[in-house]
Formats: C-alpha cells, sequence, structure tokens
C-alpha cells in the first residue's frame, strides 16, 4: 500500500523512485542516552550519524516516518554560499564573516558530495544551476555578484548570463538575465535521507519513526523526552524539527516558522527538448520563489507559492500547471503526473537559526530555502562540537536572528499579511 504523509500532502515523484524504504521502529519503553534528537531530517540524521561514529549513544525519534518532511520533499537545489548573496550578507557582517560564512556553505557542499560516494548513496545528482532575474531593474547587481564571487569569495563559477543565454539555457524568453553556477547542482532529496538513515543506523543510532515528542523537559541535571510510549533520558539534546516545531519548544517557534510550499512533476519531456536543455537547477528572484529542474529521467518538477498559508491547495496540480504555463505557455497541457506539498523552516533574517534554548538543548533549524547541504552540514557541526572536534558551528550561532512578532496568537496571520504583500510585489 502507497504511504501517506500524515504530515504532508500528496504522494512525491521521489517517493514513487526511491525504491524500498526502510521501516524503523516506534519506541516502545523508556530508554536513556548520552544525545537524544528530535526529528529525522538531514540535520537529526548526519547529527546522529557523526556522534555514533564518534563512540557516543545516540537515539533519534521522528513523529512520522524517515523523509515525509522537507528533508525528503524538497526542490533538491544545492545551491552556493548561504540564502543571501555575499555582497548583501559583507554589507551587514564585515567581509570576515561574510566570508567565513560563504566557505562554510562551499564545505557544506563537498562535504554532502563525498558522504554520498563513501555511503553509495546515488541521490542523482546533475550539475548545474541559474538564478534568473523576473524584472529587469536588477542587472548590474546580478553582474556584480559573478564578479566578487570570483575576485573577493575565491569562487569563479558564478558567471553573468545576458538575456539571449538566459533564453537559450531556459527555453523560455520569461526571464530577462541570471547568474550560472557551474559549481554547484542537484539531487533526488529522498535517497539522500534514505541512505543517510541507513549510514547513521549503521553507525549504531538507535532510530525511532512514528515517535513525536510531546514534551522535553529538565529535571536531575538531565532533559528528559516524554513519547507517548516512554521517556528518554538524556545528557544532551537536539531539537531538529525545523519547520515541525509545533508547540513542542516555544524559543525555537518564535524563531522558525513553518511555510507551505508545492511540487509537480511532469511526465517525460521528450517532446520539448528546448526546455532547460542543459539539466539545470533554476531559481527566480521573486520573494516568494519560483524553483524548477529537469530529473535524470526528463520530468520537469516545478515547485512555488502564490501566498503563504497553512493549507494546502485543493488541487496541486492545477496549482503548479499554472505556473508553469506561465514561463513555458507550450507545457500549459502538460501531465501533471506527481504533485506534493511540504512545510519550509523559515526565519525573519532568511538565516539559519542555531540556539542552545534551555541548559544542554540545541536547536538547529531556519534554512528558509536553503537547506539541503547547510541542515545536512549543520548536524555534522553539531555532533563535532560535542565530540570537542570543531568550532564552526559558532559562525552560525553567533548570527542574531530576531523572532517573528506577535506572539503566538498573532504571529502566523501577520506572517500571512506580510508575505502576501511581497507576493504582490512579485508582480508589479
Amino acid at each position: 500500500m502507497t504511504w501517506q504523509s500524515p504530515i504532508a500532502p500528496g504522494i512525491s515523484w521521489y517517493q514513487a523512485t526511491v525504491g524500498e524504504r526502510p521501516e524503523y521502529p516506534a519506541l516502545d519503553g523508556s530508554t536513556t542516552a548520552d544525545i537524544a534528537i528530535v526529528g529525522g531530517g538531514y540535520t537529526g540524521l548526519q547529527a546522529a550519524y557523526t556522534l555514533a561514529k564518534g563512540g557516543v549513544s545516540v537515539v533519534l525519534i521522528e513523529a512520522s516516518r524517515i523523509g515525509d518532511g522537507a528533508s525528503g520533499r524538497n526542490g533538491g537545489q544545492l545551491g552556493t554560499g548561504q540564502r543571501a548573496y555575499p555582497d548583501e550578507l559583507e554589507a551587514e557582517l564585515g567581509y570576515e564573516r561574510s566570508k567565513a560564512l560563504f566557505d562554510l556553505a562551499e564545505h557544506a557542499k563537498k562535504y554532502l558530495l563525498d558522504f554520498a560516494a563513501e555511503h553509495r548513496i546515488d541521490m542523482e545528482f546533475m550539475p548545474g544551476q541559474m538564478n534568473v532575474a523576473h524584472k529587469p531593474g536588477h542587472e548590474k547587481e546580478y553582474r556584480h555578484t559573478a564578479e566578487i564571487a570570483a575576485t573577493r569569495y575565491g569562487y569563479p563559477h558564478l558567471r553573468f548570463m545576458d538575456a539571449k543565454e538566459t533564453a537559450e539555457r531556459l527555453g523560455s524568453s520569461h526571464y530577462h538575465y541570471g547568474v550560472h553556477d557551474s559549481g554547484t547542482g542537484h539531487i533526488h532529496p529522498l535517497k539522500l535521507v534514505v541512505g543517510l538513515a541507513r549510514a547513521a543506523s549503521a553507525a549504531g543510532a538507535a532510530i525511532h519513526e512514528m515517535t513525536p515528542a510531546i514534551a522535553i523537559r529538565r529535571a536531575g541535571g538531565k532533559t528528559l523526552i516524554d513519547t507517548p510510549k516512554g521517556t528518554i533520558t538524556a545528557s544532551r539534546v537536539l531539537i531538529a524539527t525545523n519547520a515541525y516545531i509545533g508547540n513542542l519548544e516555544p524559543v525555537t517557534a518564535a524563531h522558525v516558522m513553518p511555510i507551505r510550499s508545492f511540487i509537480g512533476a511532469t511526465a517525460p519531456l521528450d517532446k520539448f527538448p528546448t526546455v532547460i536543455p542543459g539539466g539545470e537547477a533554476v531559481a527566480d528572484s521573486r520573494f516568494v520563489v519560483r524553483y524548477f529542474r529537469k530529473s535524470r529521467d526528463g520530468r520537469l518538477l516545478f515547485g512555488g507559492r502564490e501566498a503563504y498559508t497553512a493549507d494546502a491547495p485543493r488541487d496541486i496540480s492545477a496549482h503548479i500547471r499554472r505556473q508553469i504555463a506561465e514561463i513555458y505557455p507550450e507545457l500549459s497541457a502538460i501531465e501533471i503526473t506527481h504533485g506534493w506539498g511540504g512545510s519550509v523552516g523559515i526565519t525573519m533574517p532568511r538565516k539559519p537559526f542555531v540556539r542552545e534554548v534551555m541548559p544542554g538543548v540545541t536547536s538547529i533549524g531556519g534554512y528558509s530555502g536553503h537547506g539541503v547541504m547547510l541542515s545536512n552540514y549543520c548536524g555534522k557541526l553539531y555532533a563535532e562540537m560535542v565530540l570537542g572536534r570543531s568550532s564552526e558551528l559558532e559562525y552560525l550561532r553567533d548570527l542574531r536572528i530576531r523572532p517573528f512578532p506577535g506572539g503566538p496568537r498573532l504571529r502566523s496571520p501577520l506572517l500571512f499579511l506580510a508575505l502576501t504583500w511581497y507576493a504582490l510585489r512579485d508582480r508589479f
């Protein structure tokens, strides 16, 4: 029987093509560990793997199944650097910190690719990414970004594309120009998370699916995590739930907000060879980003959202097809074979949230749509911090992340109004 996630709508193309998905038993009874991890996405699983390899006892719990959250349902684009361009971060933080954050992201990219190769995870990596402008007013900014990436940040893989090249590489004249990044690419995200769970389990981490955390509390110098059928007692805890924090921990919930995003997969585009002929991934300049790419079997995987709500459209396929047709009118009648959605965790400044929220309890999340490589690496950095091997996580921990305004009752309505306003600005 096909598994339907209880936390996200639709059956994804990833799920249909991942092959056998291992199952891990729900926690049945109380247990103890050096480190307990709440959340079975990239961050939690990579932390579990690295800690277990380092000889630390680890228990990881996941409220649903491994891969049901954003780690298994996202757009699959790795990106480069942080979500903000280097010059934006440099203006805010200064060159030294901006360069350190850029380098951290490049370390994350390399680590992810090396990890997949070492563990023989066929995550269907395809090279290349383009960022394209939906308005003509930012040409100078795009040119400048490519220039400083090479001259100040040691990254020669970004190149400005004029209107002609952009249209040729996209197979569409919908966008004005862009930058081409030959130093990154895109993946099948569920294959990565399944392989990562296997690696963590093989390293000795105890993984329990269908085991939600009900409460986190301190007692006797330890942290206790209550679940439906037992309590986990640990010396330290990592909260790695990202968008699915709910009411579990109030500091994280005030800083990491869930938003919905939706993706559709078309039938293979055998009759449309001009659509992204180079197979790159694409993200546009809208505040409410549209992101799309070609899969290894030639499908268009297209993601986007017109407004931010907690609800799913009644028909995900129709919703996505309308957006595809704006860019590729020839695909207005294309079959959408799969449509799915999920929640993405964002922060106010669109930078990762890393903080000790209780004694011995660290929370990491809020990757803001830039988490495929960063989330995985943050799990590794957390584990290395615990093991005393690296302090690189401090670069993210020291970022100033403001809470969303409005408090628990007004936070979501205010976010909806603000981001719907930005969505309207994207149109004009």
